[in-house]
């Protein structure tokens, strides 16, 4: 099937997904879609199940997508440089140091956490994976989804504060995930040897080359800005430096997504106060929050419709059950260690430690690394209770959370 042809399904299924949930259900869109998505692919399965193969035509389109280049090669940079075009500086370096503890001590210390525990739990359920597979696992699933985040936190009006930790975390977060990932599966493949060396020097390639890679790349784009002043080309600017520049940083190997977090953060504040017009920072504005919502909401819908490639049995189902839970126990534990050593220097939002266990959501990063890895039974597994935490993650802690922070955040 053309590529043409496959836009047009998934974008046409998107519209009608999200058309029928504002029609009839009312949920937040992504979360709508996703569900529709998942119910669809769910009753195409049964349909299946009655001679008529609706489910395997289904799923031999979504086998010609591949997930993981799509999402993080394709769609991944809009989302990001659209999500950090808002986030100002001055908030951000109020809570620099808990979300850089958080984006990187807490990842580290959720990802052998998860991976320790899911080694023990399968092991109990009689399921024999490497204890570097689970190890992979808990670094593919303990990065937030800025994705997911950045949408829940629209509608959940949490403190100002809170919101940039969360916010801030699943930015950044996403990116060391990213490159711990790398690492394991690396070893987990045999293909280098895990001394101390290779990993410090791929993890300062990878993240400190795409912070400095994306302060280049910002201030490339505030000078193209600054020197001119008419809104087509400075949006046209906008979307090369991130298209361009994640292409760019991909092949130098180092780290896309935290340079185009810093290429947006540096045009969304300096940019937007010294290089742009009134007119400008209107149509950019419009231009890329529209590209955000259309791109997430293709994104889950493709999340609902995935379960149809996902082999899914008693045993990944029954350690999916068993996994959700203890996830969210790591990540109590891995926010909760960072958050309260600084609170002997700071204050922090009331029950901010439960609050942001719960908006920790996983989303389609979590689904697209996992695709990446290479064939085998402990891939489907992992895919499998992946694909069980997001979904638990986008459903259950997306529809909650508005309401756990009128709960538990006093009312002034």
């Amino acid at each position: 099937m053309e590529l043409f042809d496959i836009l047009a399904i998934v974008i046409s299924l998107t519209a009608g997904f999200a058309y029928v949930n504002h029609r009839f259900i009312g949920l937040p869109v992504t979360i709508g879609v996703m569900v529709i998505a998942l119910c669809l692919s769910l009753l195409l399965q049964i349909i299946d199940l009655f001679g008529f193969h609706l489910g395997d035509e289904a799923e031999r389109l979504l086998s010609t997508i591949d997930f993981n280049a799509t999402l993080l090669h394709g769609m991944l940079s809009y989302l990001l440089f659209a999500g950090s075009l808002h986030i100002k500086l001055d908030d951000l370096q109020d809570q620099k140091w808990i979300i850089g503890l958080l984006a990187t001590v807490g990842t580290v210390l959720s990802t052998f956490l998860v991976g320790t525990i899911t080694w023990w739990v399968l092991a109990f359920l009689g399921i024999s994976v490497p204890y570097i597979m689970c190890l992979v696992f808990g670094s593919l699933i303990s990065p937030t989804d800025p994705i997911a985040v950045l949408g829940i936190l629209k509608n959940a009006k949490a403190p100002k504060s809170l919101e940039v930790k969360i916010t801030g975390e699943s930015l950044f977060n996403d990116g060391v995930g990213v490159v711990i990932f790398l690492v394991l599966a690396e070893i987990a493949a045999g293909t280098h040897e895990p001394t101390p060396s290779h990993i410090a020097g791929l993890f300062l390639q990878e993240a400190i080359g795409g912070v400095v890679f994306g302060l280049v790349l910002g201030i490339i784009g505030y000078g193209l800005l600054k020197s001119i002043d008419q809104y087509q080309v400075e949006v046209l600017i906008t979307l090369g430096i991130v298209t361009g520049g994640y292409a760019l940083a991909n092949t130098l190997h180092l780290s896309g997504p935290i340079a185009i977090v810093v290429a947006g953060l540096i045009i969304g504040n300096q940019g937007r106060a010294f290089a742009m017009s009134a007119q400008t920072r209107k149509h950019l504005d419009g231009f890329w929050e529209l590209i955000d919502e259309i791109l997430n909401a293709v994104l889950f819908a493709l999340i609902g419709l995935e379960v149809l490639v996902l082999t899914f049995t008693q045993k990944y189902l029954f350690a999916s059950l068993l996994l959700i839970p203890l996830i969210l126990l790591c990540r109590l534990f891995a926010i909760g260690v960072p958050l309260t050593l600084m609170r002997q220097v700071r204050e922090f939002t009331p029950n901010a430690i439960w609050l942001m266990t719960w908006g920790g959501l996983r989303g389609g990063i979590s689904v697209a690394l996992a695709l990446s890895l290479p064939a085998s039974t402990e891939r489907d597994l992992i895919l499998a209770i992946t694909y069980a935490v997001v979904v638990f993650s986008i459903v259950v802690q997306g529809l909650t959370m508005e309401k756990l922070v009128k709960w538990l955040v006093p009312s002034k």
